[in-house]
């Protein structure tokens, strides 16, 4: 049989839900999960050629696009999902008992590419450690909110949302103040980088719990509906996000960050200049300069130390015999 059978062929694992995805809604998450692998592969060749110790941003969009195009895959084929009991039997969107199909791959994936596309950010605009470490932990903990409360059958799912709405607005929070802040204060390109995807980030994640609430959370729309709604802000929030924060980062060096990255000691990075017979020579000429220096310094403190020690020694010895003498001739 031609076209996608995805659905009808993964129909057999495990139990199904009376509203789920129909080969539309396949072909939709097939579509996505493309995308997320050309861009994979597209940030992994411009990765390379770029010296290694600046590639520290595009390895962490690569795997951001990398785990997200995993996730499509599966939820392509119908599969890392699980029938749920929806709260609200909406007349003509379920069917019978009223389950509804609830995709638990895709809050690994923001388990997984969320934190990375904070630390993107937050890495950027050179906030501290312990900011961005307090920043993805709220992160997670809006992440597995979410998951459990699109797992919850009966209204308490609003409590789990609820919390869930508190971490996000702490991110925002720390986005907006803390590391706008820090971006503000380095100034150029880190700036415009950071306020360009900090802006696109903290707009679309606005749209997440909406999308939320209209699938997993009231079952309002059909999950055909949710794929091309969540498939939409993927995109967005994730290929187009790495573009932007990518093509910022060609003119910023991670120095600027306060990254220091460094290469192992004799390194040479290939297609770098090999080091000229001058280099060497001047290599040379200012070691053994500041070698000399350096000895000589060291020579002249301890000969001091050595000649004052001696001399003071000597000094007293004679002083003393010559008391001692002149004592003596007096008594």
């Amino acid at each position: 049989m031609a076209g996608n059978q995805a659905v009808a062929a993964n129909s057999v694992v495990g139990p199904h839900a009376n509203l789920a995805i129909t080969t539309h809604g396949s072909d939709w998450y097939f579509t996505v999960c493309s995308i997320m692998g050309v861009t994979t592969i597209g940030i992994m060749i411009w990765a390379l050629k770029k010296p290694q110790t600046h590639r520290l941003f595009h390895y962490i969009t690569a795997l951001i696009t990398a785990v997200a195009c995993i996730a499509y895959w599966c939820m392509a084929c119908d599969l890392g999902q699980t029938p749920i009991q929806a709260e609200f039997v909406r007349r003509g969107i379920t069917r019978a008992a009223g389950t509804r199909e609830i995709f638990y791959v895709r809050y690994i994936d923001w388990f997984v590419t969320t934190p990375l596309l904070l630390l993107d950010l937050l890495l950027t605009a050179g906030v501290p450690w312990p900011t961005i470490l307090v920043t993805l932990v709220a992160d997670e903990i809006m992440i597995v909110t979410g998951l459990v409360g699109a797992l919850t059958q009966t209204r308490y799912k609003w409590g789990f949302w609820t919390f869930g709405m508190a971490a996000f607005f702490f991110v925002v929070y720390e986005l907006l103040v803390d590391a706008r802040r820090h971006a503000n204060a380095l100034g150029g390109p880190i700036k415009s980088t950071f306020m360009r995807c900090g802006v696109l980030t903290i707009f679309l994640w606005f749209l997440y719990p909406i999308a939320w609430g209209v699938s997993e959370g009231g079952n309002v729309i059909h999950p055909d509906s949710e794929a091309v709604f969540y498939g939409i802000l993927d995109v967005l929030a994730k290929p187009v996000f790495s573009i932007l924060l990518l093509l910022g980062h060609r003119n910023i060096d991670p120095a600027m960050l306060g990254l220091r990255i460094r290469e192992p000691t004799g390194y040479q990075e290939k297609g770098a200049a090999a080091p000229t017979y001058g280099a060497g020579v001047n290599n040379g000429v200012n070691n053994g300069v500041n070698n000399g220096v350096h000895d000589g310094v060291n020579n002249g403190v301890n000969n001091g130390v050595n000649n004052g020690v001696h001399n003071g020694v000597n000094n007293g010895v004679n002083n003393g015999a010559y008391t001692g003498t002149t004592g003596t001739h007096t008594a």
